[in-house]
């Protein structure tokens, strides 16, 4: 490698939602950062997502599986990274619950895959605790869903008790226990950020928001759960990835900062708002879309209510978000709509059958 880099940062799961996003920021804001971007790319990664920044020269791509602790090991030893951005995980909560083994495997055992070979590769490199800058970081990046569910007030702290309800949120729960483990017992430089539903570009269209706009598209039923009073707050992808980068920069090594978008809402009253985006995006009366709402049977452990507290990194980082929900998804409905061939290549094949087997069978019910 004839370039000498400043830092090597090891981003995991770079070529799915959010850590697409994230790699993206990274290779063209900081030039002088090597970016290795480890993905596994499972069905929900995929590499088109990075096609504008795939010959920079300080981005590198390995497909691998941060399960595969010779791999990555191996990566650690040949790269020698000064850096862990984590991101690689199974996040469906409805796939979790079909099979929860594959979120213990890949969000717990990936997880300690990747803080074995950084306590190793590490040892002996830490700078002091005490005074001066750290030389080494593992940042993890988890999800408000491991609190667990909220009344009607309130908001999640970092200080909120940990209380999942979910396959994938104790699967979060416990990997978040196993970095902070790691930070008391080995002294790894470890930061934590929870954040909130995430929506925009390239998102994988099993989730609600790139869910509806396809089905909104082709006339397909919007499977609402329950009463479709579920509430939650979202943050714009791009916010989020602004926000990491705010982190891994000026983040305090042992804290935990929650990113959120002081922006909740009912499921309900987003799917209506998002029928009238596309109404009249689509040039059609006004009102059509939301005759396509369906209320289907609920699911198992679902949490009524979700909303992030981001006092903490507003005041002592100074992020915030750049757009209102309304800005955002209007953004996203017209990313979608200018991209349709990406959309159709990820809805085609097995996320019909994928569709039909975690909705429409509720439907019937």
């Amino acid at each position: 490698m004839s370039k000498a880099f400043e830092k090597k940062i090891l981003i995991t799961g770079g070529a799915g939602f959010i850590g697409s996003h994230v790699v993206r920021l990274f290779v063209t804001k900081y030039p002088q950062y090597l970016i290795y971007n480890l993905d596994k790319l499972t069905y929900a990664g995929n590499l088109e997502n990075l096609k504008d920044i795939e010959t920079a020269p300080n981005y590198r791509f390995e497909k691998g599986d941060i399960c595969d602790a010779e791999l990555v090991s191996e990566l650690f030893h040949q790269m020698q990274f000064d850096a862990v951005i984590h991101l690689a995980a199974e996040s469906h909560v409805d796939r979790s619950i079909e099979n929860p083994l594959e979120f213990i495997q890949t969000n717990i055992l990936g997880t300690v895959s990747l803080l074995n070979a950084a306590k190793e590769n590490w040892k002996g490199k830490l700078a002091g605790r005490q005074g001066g800058e750290q030389n080494k970081l593992f940042y993890h990046i988890s999800t408000d869903e491991v609190y667990g569910s909220l009344g009607e007030t309130g908001l999640f702290t970092e200080t909120t008790p940990y209380d999942p309800r979910s396959p994938y949120s104790a699967s979060k729960a416990s990997s978040d226990h196993f970095v902070r483990a790691y930070e008391n017992t080995y002294h790894l430089p470890t930061i934590i950020s929870n954040c909130s539903n995430n929506y925009g570009p390239n998102h994988f269209p099993e989730k609600l928001i790139p869910l509806f706009i396809n089905n909104i598209k082709h006339n397909k039923p919007l499977p609402v759960y329950g009463d479709g009073k579920y509430t939650r707050d979202w943050l714009y992808v791009i916010d989020h990835a602004v926000a990491i980068d705010t982190i891994f920069h000026q983040g305090k090594p042992g804290e935990t900062y929650n990113i959120g978008g002081f922006n909740e809402w009912k499921n309900i009253d987003l799917i209506k708002l998002l029928c009238t985006i596309m109404d009249e995006k689509l040039g059609r009366e006004k009102g059509t879309s939301e005759k396509l709402i369906t209320y289907i049977t609920d699911r198992p452990g679902h949490d009524r209510r979700y909303a992030i507290d981001s006092t903490k990194i507003s005041k002592e980082l100074g992020w915030k978000p750049s757009v209102t929900f309304e800005e955002g998804l209007e953004r996203t409905v017209d990313w979608y709509l200018a991209n349709e061939e990406w959309l159709d290549h990820v809805t085609s094949g097995n996320y019909q059958k994928y569709y039909e087997k975690m909705y429409l069978h509720r439907m019937k019910e």
